[in-house]
């Protein structure tokens, strides 16, 4: 487990992270959303003490992380602005790695180029911008390091190469139980791959749920009754949102489905339909009660 407690970093005057608090499960794949300069990169470099905290602690495993060298050997870190040796080819990198990883599987390295078609004879500067980030992605994974932390995880990919590399990273969770941290400012990069998300935005994690709970204890319904009706007519469920256009209206509402449709069809409906939400409109919901427009905050 992850567990993270009070921590501020700032730049000079600027602050950038401010009293984060957040705990990461063991075993699963947490995803960090927010807006570019939110503060994801400057995060994942703390955990991984490449940069120093101002404040507040971070413990993995229940051991601090700074200067931790031992623990070093289980975290491996992939950037946004990645970084490759001059003249290096893949199979130069992977050796790199291997060298400072213990359990560093070059045999499966070898099986991911050989799915991916990347040649690892070949000078990673050559390669396109998707290609290095697969070299990237490829090499940490084959690290076997039990925490895995990959930010802006799928930026320069096309959409087959990223469902690909999402079933990699998900039979590297399920094979070796390794945590990983994957930062994006698109939540759909990460919704059908996480376990969990955090929405980083000024300085804290503004809000932090798993999906399943996300998903299951939100939906939309729409509604036609027999005569007039608006919100006030629903007060026994908890309304995140109405809206009503004629005689039909879209209500959002939170709560246990069952109980809410056993409420409703006391009202003799003339429409009930129950319609699922996407993750993104579950959050444009989520950050309305806390008095946040979404798409102001990612």
């Amino acid at each position: 487990m992850i567990k993270i407690a009070n921590l501020t970093k700032s730049y000079g005057k600027k602050i950038v992270l401010e009293n984060l608090n957040c705990h990461i499960k063991t075993n699963s794949i947490y995803g960090l959303i927010g807006a570019n300069g939110a503060g994801k990169s400057t995060l994942l470099r703390i955990i991984n003490d490449i940069f120093k905290r101002d404040s507040g602690s971070i413990e993995i495993d229940g051991k601090e992380v700074e200067n931790n060298q031992e623990l070093k050997q289980n975290l491996v870190f992939v950037p946004d602005d990645l970084y490759f040796f001059p003249n290096y080819t893949l199979m130069d990198m992977a050796k790199f790695y291997e060298a400072m990883y213990n359990h560093f599987d070059m045999a499966y390295l070898k099986e991911l180029a050989e799915i991916l078609k990347l040649d690892t004879n070949s000078k990673v500067s050559n390669f396109s911008k998707g290609m290095k980030r697969q070299c990237a992605l490829i090499c940490a994974i084959c690290t076997n390091a039990d925490y895995m932390f990959f930010d802006e995880t799928f930026d320069g990919l096309d959409p087959v190469i990223r469902n690909l590399l999402k079933k990699i990273i998900a039979k590297q969770m399920e094979k070796k139980n390794t945590t990983i941290i994957m930062t994006s400012h698109n939540l759909r990069e990460l919704e059908d791959i996480c376990d969990n998300l955090g929405l980083l935005y000024k300085g804290g994690i503004l809000f932090e749920s798993d999906i399943d709970s996300l998903k299951t204890n939100m939906f939309k319904i729409q509604i036609s009754l027999t005569g007039n009706f608006n919100k006030d007519t629903f007060q026994e469920l908890e309304i995140l949102n109405f809206k009503k256009i004629g005689s039909v209206a879209t209500i959002i509402i939170k709560g246990d489905q069952a109980k809410a449709e056993s409420i409703l069809k006391k009202f003799h409906p003339i429409i009930l339909d129950f319609l699922p939400l996407t993750l993104e409109e579950v959050f444009i919901y989520e950050m309305e009660v806390l008095g946040y427009a979404f798409n102001q905050v990612v």
